[in-house]
């Protein structure tokens, strides 16, 4: 046993040095310089980014001596940054070394003129005033990552003015230590604090192809005509140019999808209606049939879709047909005629039948005769819709098993007027998006999210809007979702449908509202008496609401908590990574790393914040995931890979390694936006994202183990299942070899077998598409733990379950 235990040993170190060589498919320099000379090279590696503000950025000639120089000048406050993206060696300690000079840089709420590593903790001391050239510096350590960004930062966690230069930047390695064998120790004998099932939490935006186009069944754009029909057809932007090889962009809706039907229509938006407050389209019928039609419907055969139109007579209208066409021939199309029109809107039900599959299906609307009629909405959705959800949408969020989801947003939150959303669909007004592109029809507002949630067993949370929103607002939305029918919203709310309270538990107060992307944001000394504002008057109609308030690590959420402790239940915190090109292993750790900051961030905060004495104000991460990458279902609709699921679950590792900080975290978004289930109009699946998440949920235990990991490259962690019969042990494994974990047990008997669920695939590229087989799998299997390790398959996240006598 001694020497094969040496064996194993000596096996771990050779493998722990050769990851290492794997860990980056860029070699890294020993040292790097940034002298800024030339400036073509200046503008291949260097960009600009404005967090907040409008800083102006140029290349100067006022470098130190007589060369060239980075520049930022800013009249009015900016966080900007000039930014450049560095292959670095995993497991290494680093210096970061440079010469600012600064002009009349003054601070409203950032730090000055300073260096720092992105999305890190930790910079350079920073300058204010007027300098001449100071030498700064910083040193840090990295842990798999194969690349640091190193900004350039005037302002700094909030902003400032004045203009700063910046020159020599230089990188250098101190030393490298190598990551450690693959051996891991649990402690069977001491859990910590458990884990919540709230961080399984899902976040769904009003935004590209997430609900509509995604989780709601609605065939048709533009329903209720918000764009002026016209003879121009140009519905979408980029719609009449020719994609690039490779490259890919998402249609955005700009001007009415519906296209005039016939030579003999007139077709004029009519301001003055008895139905809604905006137009609606006028067909006038001077000879045969004309009207409108939408196109590019996806059909499958022998498929049933049903459906209304809302039609008014004006004068002299003959018949009207709404027709579902699938080909070019007489009989290629399923009918329904109404004979005569109503003076008043009426309503007409819709139902078809598909004779053959088609992308290329149309639905027209279509008068005869002569005559004039008002067309006010109309809809179409596969009959098999749940209550207007997709039902094969509906079936894998059932599969992902999340217990709560956010809702209406992210930014689409801080210029959504809520009561847009209540009432009949049909004449709920149609805005453009205030955050995002395309437009907004309304067809999903609270009942339909309510309906939503208990359709797949969830609990519901909402965001307020305390950007261009008002308290009262926010207390009118609360009792109007949780108030009986003796209060006046509860009676509104009851009139549309819903006499029963949603009793709706928990509530965001606001988004994001210390950027300058978010409309309303505002400083934080004003956001904090305004948070407090809605807090208040929500509480004054329901005080069992939990309230959760707008955190950023650093200056804001510091200022959130000394003074808005008694107002909030949770605190919010947000982070998206990219990609690392450079290192595989550092690509799957970015999670882990944001996840471990703002950790470590709330620690400081519990010890030196009094206002938080005796109280516990966890986090909720309600938006976190990768963000990267070619938007190929809709806007933001990115593409996740194998690599990007393992980083997840090495995300869900360091939550549960900081459970007694996080307490609820919301994946975003839940479909085709950065979405862990994409969506055809036909077809949906699981992304890796999506597998991972659903895997975790339904396998993982409740009651975290400390895991003593000697090697840095495998992600390990451990759990006790609720009733402390099953031993959960999770591994992640992202390299592209075959690993094996020396395991050991203390504090209890070691188990010895059970069952391992593994999610894996060929490359780290791999992906599934909707509509095709998955190419990224979960496979179930027994085992029986030989000795003392465990053979991990390249490229997986394993869950072992220990059975436990």
């Amino acid at each position: 046993m001694k020497n094969n235990r040496q064996g194993n040993l000596w096996l771990g170190l050779g493998l722990a040095l050769a990851m290492i060589v794997c860990l980056a498919s860029v070699s890294p320099a020993e040292s790097v310089t940034f002298d800024f000379e030339q400036p073509e090279p200046i503008r291949e590696q260097w960009r600009q980014t404005n967090w907040a503000g409008q800083g102006a950025f140029s290349i100067s000639d006022q470098g130190r001596g007589t060369g060239r120089c980075l520049e930022i000048q800013a009249r009015e406050g900016v966080d900007s940054a000039w930014h450049a993206r560095v292959p670095v060696k995993a497991f290494s300690t680093y210096r970061l070394t440079g010469w600012i000079r600064t002009r009349g840089v003054e601070t409203e709420s950032g730090r000055g003129a300073l260096l720092n590593l992105h999305s890190r903790e930790g910079a350079t001391r920073a300058l204010k005033g007027t300098t001449d050239w100071t030498k700064v510096e910083m040193t840090f350590e990295t842990m798999a990552e194969g690349s640091v960004q190193i900004n350039c930062l005037l302002g700094g966690w909030g902003s400032a003015t004045g203009t700063a230069w910046y020159d020599d930047i230089v990188l250098e390695c101190l030393s490298t230590t190598p990551p450690g064998p693959n051996e891991a120790v649990v402690d069977l004998s001491t859990t910590g604090e458990p884990i919540s099932k709230y961080i399984y939490g899902q976040f769904i935006e009003h935004l590209g192809r997430c609900i509509y186009g995604g989780i709601w069944a609605e065939m048709l754009e533009d329903r209720k005509f918000i764009f002026p029909i016209t003879t121009d057809y140009k519905p979408y932007r980029n719609m009449n140019r020719e994609k690039q090889p490779g490259e890919i962009f998402f249609d955005i809706l700009v001007a009415s999808p519906w296209r005039i039907v016939g030579t003999g229509a007139v077709v004029s938006m009519v301001e003055e209606n008895d139905w809604t407050r905006q137009a609606v389209p006028q067909v006038t019928v001077k000879a045969d049939a004309a009207g409108i039609e939408q196109l590019d419907l996806a059909l499958i055969e022998g498929k049933e879709y049903v459906g209304r139109v809302v039609l008014a007579a004006v004068e002299g209208s003959g018949p009207v047909e709404a027709r579902l066409i699938w080909g070019d021939g007489a009989d290629e199309r399923s009918v329904v005629s109404i004979p005569r029109l109503s003076k008043e809107f009426t309503k007409y039900p819709l139902q078809f039948k598909a004779g053959a599959s088609t992308e290329n299906g149309r639905l027209q609307i279509i008068g005869s005769g002569k005559g004039t009629f008002q067309i006010a909405a109309v809809s179409l959705m596969p009959a098999d819709n749940v209550e207007g959800f997709r039902p094969d949408v509906l079936a894998l969020l059932k599969e992902l098993d999340s217990p709560i989801y956010r809702w209406p947003g992210g930014n689409f939150v801080s210029g959504y007027e809520w009561r847009d959303g209540i009432g009949d669909p049909d004449k709920r007004p149609t805005r453009r998006n205030p955050a995002w592109t395309g437009i907004e029809p309304n067809d999903v507002g609270i009942h339909e999210f309510v309906k939503f949630c208990r359709l797949i067993n969830t609990e519901p949370m909402i965001a307020v809007n305390t950007g261009f929103g008002d308290a009262w607002s926010a207390m009118e939305e609360v009792e109007y979702s949780n108030g009986g029918v003796d209060t006046a919203m509860g009676q509104w709310r009851a009139e549309n449908g819903d006499a029963e309270p949603f009793d709706i538990e928990w509530w965001c107060v606001g988004n994001e509202m210390f950027g300058s992307w978010q409309l309303g944001y505002m400083s934080l000394n004003h956001y904090t008496i305004k948070h407090n504002l809605f807090a208040e008057r929500m509480w004054s109609v329901d005080p069992d609401l939990k309230l959760v308030g707008v955190g950023e690590a650093g200056n804001w959420s510091r200022g959130m908590l000394e003074r808005c402790a008694d107002n909030m239940d949770l605190l919010s915190e947000h982070f998206y990574v990219q990609e690392d090109r450079n290192s595989l292993v550092g690509h799957v750790n970015l999670p882990v790393r944001q996840i471990r900051r703002i950790a470590d961030a709330h620690r400081e905060y519990r010890k030196t914040i009094p206002q938080l004495e005796g109280k516990d104000i966890r986090v909720a991460m309600d938006e976190w995931n990768y963000w990267y990458g070619p938007h190929v279902y809709g806007e933001l609709g990115t593409r996740y890979f194998l690599k990007d699921a393992l980083g997840i679950a090495a995300g869900l590792h360091e939550f549960y390694r900081n459970s007694d900080i996080y307490y609820m975290a919301n994946y975003a978004q839940t479909v085709n936006v950065i979405g862990a289930i994409k969506t055809t109009k036909t077809d949906a699946a699981f992304a890796t994202t999506g597998q991972i998440l659903a895997m975790y949920r339904k396998q993982y235990g409740a009651h975290p183990l400390t895991v003593e990991n000697k090697g840095r490259v495998l992600d390990v962690a451990a759990a006790w299942t609720e009733d402390r019969k099953t031993l959960t042990l999770s591994v992640v494994n992202p390299l592209e070899e075959a690993q094996e974990l020396k395991l050991g047990f203390s504090g209890g008997k070691a188990p010895t077998a059970g069952t391992v669920h593994r999610l894996s695939g060929p490359e780290p590229g791999a992906y599934n598409e909707p509509g095709k087989d998955l190419v990224v799998t979960i496979h179930e299997e027994a085992f029986t733990l030989t000795g003392d390790t465990l053979e991990l398959p390249p490229l997986s996240a394993s869950i072992y379950r220990f059975n436990v006598k």
